[in-house]
């Protein structure tokens, strides 16, 4: 039993498609329970949480890509590090939404108008920079779990999807 054990856990071990198929349900996960809270909840996105959003997407298209691919050693080790800096910079979003929930109210950017409108009225830059810096909607807390606001279980999940691609990185040599 103890062999059978380890043989499966090298095996896995040595299938960096296996982990990308994890790391991509794991994303259509999140984007459905994002779906889930918007349309069954009725929880309308600020602009960083629909940053967060595009950056889950983008992780997940990149794990379907290398599912897809299933390349070499060279191959793993590139689809880890840009997934590896695409989770790095969800967690900063993430990071940086979960600091304005914290922030004092006096300090708190001034709430804008919504993302559609934005996109419809302003420049593109102009909404760019809200959509990363966030706005004051985006310090409001509508949600949490064990204490914890959407965005920190966001941070949470980007530290997940960062570590296993960053796993991929080691388990590349066993391609």
């Amino acid at each position: 039993m103890k062999a059978m054990n380890r043989r499966s856990i090298w095996n896995l071990r040595r299938k960096p498609r296996t982990w990308f198929s994890l790391g991509f349900l794991f994303c259509v996960g999140l984007l459905l329970a994002a779906a889930y809270f918007q349309f069954g909840s009725g929880l309308e996105p600020c602009p960083l949480c629909i940053t967060q959003r595009l950056l889950v997407f983008a992780v997940g298209l990149l794990s379907l890509a290398a599912i897809l691919h299933n390349p070499g050693e060279a191959g793993v080790r590139i689809y880890a590090v840009v997934g590896f800096l695409l989770a790095a910079a969800g967690a900063f979003v993430s990071g940086r939404h979960v600091w304005l929930q914290h922030l004092p109210q006096a300090e708190v950017p001034a709430c804008g108008p919504g993302l559609e409108y934005m996109l419809q009225h302003f420049p593109l830059s102009d909404t760019l920079r809200a959509m990363l810096t966030g706005t004051g909607d985006c310090a409001k807390v509508d949600w949490t779990l064990f204490g914890l606001s959407m965005p920190a279980w966001v941070l949470i999940a980007f530290c997940a999807l960062g570590l296993l691609n960053l796993a991929q990185w080691w388990n590349a040599k066993s391609v």
